[in-house]
């Protein structure tokens, strides 16, 4: 098989599941009904250098709120589509609209509903806490669990890898 960081020099697009990879899973429920989750800083910067850098990034959930959305709107993420049944269909629907192909793709998910994405694509990538059979099919398990900077730890390989890491805009939001 090869080495995943082989791999990563192909990579011009990250997609991403929310709940139990930008966040821990946990979800506070308000009075209201909404849920309140936590962010990670440094998944941010990460998303936001890489954004500006010209990588396609896609964000696809079944979750959805008001929160998730303004959060990738300051990030200037505009690819994002919640309360999603049906993840494999969005992503194939995506590389169509978009001439794509899947071995150009990293995904990172944590769960079932990540599996048929997980198999398509070029680079599988799941936090470190994700379910059994997603650690099964991943070509990267990362040391950070969801919510805790595991997508700035794959961000960060893809960039060092490509060799677009700590260049002039590096520095800056």
């Amino acid at each position: 098989m090869t080495n995943y960081k082989e791999l990563l020099s192909k990579i011009n697009t990250f997609v991403f599941d929310y709940d139990g990879v930008f966040t821990n899973g946990i979800v506070f429920l308000m009075n209201s009904g909404e849920p309140l989750r936590t962010a990670n800083v440094k998944d941010g910067y990460a998303l936001q250098l890489a954004n500006k850098k010209g990588y396609r990034i896609l964000i696809i959930s079944g979750g959805r709120s008001e929160s998730m959305t303004n959060r990738f709107k300051l990030l200037k993420i505009k690819d994002v589509y919640l309360g999603v049944e049906d993840k494999i269909k969005v992503y194939h629907e995506y590389l169509e609209k978009h001439g794509l192909k899947s071995e150009n793709v990293l995904y990172m998910g944590d769960d079932i509903p990540d599996y048929e994405i997980m198999k398509d694509v070029g680079v599988a990538t799941c936090p470190a806490d994700a379910a059994e059979e997603i650690k099964e099919i991943a070509h990267y398990i990362s040391h950070q669990s969801g919510g805790n900077g595991c997508v700035r730890d794959v961000i960060e390989q893809v960039l060092k890898v490509q060799g677009k890491w700590l260049n002039d805009d590096a520095y800056k939001w």
